[in-house]
């Protein structure tokens, strides 16, 4: 007889999964590229970024085509959603890409991923799930166009006059997307904390939606 082990394996190794785990492995990748002095390593880098932006699109999509969804997967997402991001932006820090106001948005984003981080191991933990909405996929959208032109660096301002200002401009756009979509993550948080000893009652109860956008 088969042990249980509760965890489906099938699933687990999934297309959409395998796309997300694709993407991960692609970070160390990305930062090696990144560290390599001049504009080869900076477009290496660039092909790696837009190649794991990519495979965010496709994973989701696969998932839905396929209705392949499971715990596994809406587990790792977003977990390397954030490592991707976050990479990029330290990569881009130490390069001096940021300096001087530039660096704010850089740090509301990263300090949003904590704190959604951190949130969401909360509310996994009484049983509450947060589906993406609208504005969550337009911020990570905008965020990923403006990291890709900053790791581009002057070159992108050699194909497109003015990228990389317009980056800028759309890194604040989108810090001020993250602390809107982490604000409602956290008022999400905040009213379900009172259902933390509930949810350890038992283990029949559903999951219960917050409703909003991590």
């Amino acid at each position: 007889m088969r042990a249980a082990s509760g965890c489906n394996c099938g699933l687990m190794y999934s297309l959409p999964n395998l796309l997300t785990m694709f993407r991960i492995a692609l970070v160390p990748l990305f930062a090696l590229a990144f560290a390599v002095p001049g504009p080869s390593g900076k477009l290496a880098a660039f092909v790696i970024f837009v190649l794991a932006g990519v495979t965010d699109f496709f994973d989701g999509l696969a998932a839905r085509r396929l209705k392949s969804y499971s715990d596994f997967g809406r587990m790792l997402d977003p977990i390397a959603d954030k490592i991707l991001v976050a990479t990029a932006l330290m990569m881009l820090v130490a390069g001096g890409a940021f300096d001087g106001y530039k660096l704010i948005p850089a740090l509301v984003i990263l300090c949003r991923e904590i704190l959604v981080s951190g949130l969401r191991e909360f509310l996994a933990g009484v049983r509450v799930s947060v589906p993406v909405s609208s504005i969550a996929k337009l911020k990570t959208t905008i965020q990923m166009i403006a990291i890709g032109a900053m790791i581009l660096g002057p070159s992108a301002n050699r194909v497109v006059p003015g990228a990389l200002a317009f980056a800028v401009v759309l890194l604040w756009v989108a810090a001020a997307l993250t602390v809107y979509t982490g604000a409602v993550y956290f008022r999400a948080g905040l009213a379900h904390l009172d259902r933390k000893p509930r949810a350890e009652e038992g283990d029949g109860k559903q999951h219960h939606s917050a409703g909003e956008p991590a």
